[in-house]
């Protein structure tokens, strides 16, 4: 069995947000998209995405350089 809870957010080193099953999105306008549990989706990080709110890749060519770590939350 796996440590990893069925909906999580995996953030990719220099890329998108990688969310994964059971997981609803709900955009500014009320519209939802639904991930279903074993899919996932990523969200932009880099701000270049064509498909806000989600990633195209963009940042492959942008130089897109973040850190990835979680362990530093913002209050």
């Amino acid at each position: 069995m796996s440590d990893t809870p069925e909906s999580h957010i995996l953030v990719r080193d220099n890329g998108p947000l990688r969310v994964y099953g059971g997981v609803k999105l709900v955009d500014v306008e009320g519209n939802e998209y639904t991930v279903p549990e074993g899919e996932s989706f990523a969200l932009c990080r880099c701000g270049q995405s064509s498909r806000k709110p989600f990633c195209d890749g963009a940042h492959r060519t942008a130089g897109f350089d973040a850190p990835s770590d979680a362990s530093k939350p913002v209050d």
